[in-house]
């Protein structure tokens, strides 16, 4: 305790978490001490309303937003486990979900306080953000009315480049910058044959891509639903994050693996129109932002 005040840090409050209590909700006046080293930003987040950075800490994940910490326990640290991560915490159709609603949310919302700092800062134009945004949604719907074809596409020229990136940021992970040292010289090795992996998937066939897809994606949704299956069963105690909406999700995990081996073509369509509709949708937020921000700047 500092003399005059209470301190009071993140961590203080994250004791309901662990008596089945699925997330805290901290506002961010309570909390008088910054996040200690512990606390690592995360670029990689399921998406969710008002978020403005994420962080974690082990199990631990924070949403932060303009005026509140939101923290929630994950079953498995992703730095450590990050398969059973993807399996149990994020579902892909908990992902896809919480995507849409992400971006539906961010379309209505209206964040003057956000809009001020742009103009403040002046880091934005609101042609930028329309021009971005048109592209965004001519891409979505051409994704949409051309899923197969787009499929195609996707597979062969973005999946190298997403290797390639993932590997570029696992080697990050494995060096320091300032002072410029090695961290971990196993991320560093595993980054590079991700990339190597990258350059020469180049060369691989649409159809080979498709059937790695398809395998990735049936696993992901038998073991997705088998694990919420498993805690299902433990009544409601064991899934405190909502009892049917998990086992709508589990259902609609199974069921995207069975589509799989039942329909798979179909199930490429499907899939890349969700695609292409989350790019629609992501565009019409940065054009709805953009248009936004041109009106404040008219009545400023």
């Amino acid at each position: 305790m500092r003399e005059g005040r209470v301190v009071a840090a993140l961590d203080n409050f994250l004791g309901p978490l662990h008596n089945g209590v699925w997330e805290v909700e901290v506002p961010k006046a309570s909390v008088t001490e910054p996040l200690d080293p512990g606390w690592k930003r995360s670029a990689i987040n399921v998406p969710t309303p008002g978020t403005v950075a994420s962080y974690r800490k082990g199990r631990y994940h924070v949403h932060e937003t303009a005026t509140e910490w939101k923290v929630h326990l994950d079953r498995y640290d992703p730095a450590v486990h990050p398969v059973m991560h993807l399996v149990d915490d994020a579902p892909l159709v908990f992902m896809i979900a919480a995507t849409f609603v992400a971006l539906v949310d961010d379309v209505w919302r209206t964040n003057p306080e956000n809009t001020r700092a742009v103009l403040e800062e002046q880091t934005t134009a609101w042609q930028m953000l329309v021009l971005f945004g048109c592209a965004g949604m001519a891409t979505g719907a051409f994704v949409v009315l051309n899923p197969l074809l787009s499929f195609s596409s996707i597979v062969h020229l973005l999946m190298p480049l997403v290797f390639i990136a993932l590997g570029i940021l696992i080697v990050g992970e494995g060096v320091q910058i300032r002072p410029f040292q090695m961290v971990s010289a196993r991320r560093i090795l595993s980054g590079i044959m991700v990339i190597f992996i990258g350059v020469i998937s180049y060369d691989l066939p649409v159809e080979d891509w498709g059937a790695i897809i398809f395998v990735l994606i049936g696993v992901w949704g038998f073991g997705s639903a088998a694990m919420t299956f498993r805690r299902l069963s433990r009544g409601r105690e064991a899934v405190p994050e909502g009892f049917y909406t998990w086992c709508a999700i589990g259902c609609l995990s199974l069921l995207l693996a069975l589509l799989i081996f039942m329909t798979p073509v179909a199930l490429v369509a499907l899939m890349t129109i969700v695609l292409g509709a989350i790019a629609l949708l992501a565009g019409l937020t940065l054009v709805v932002n953009g248009l936004r921000l041109r009106g404040r700047m008219i009545r400023r």
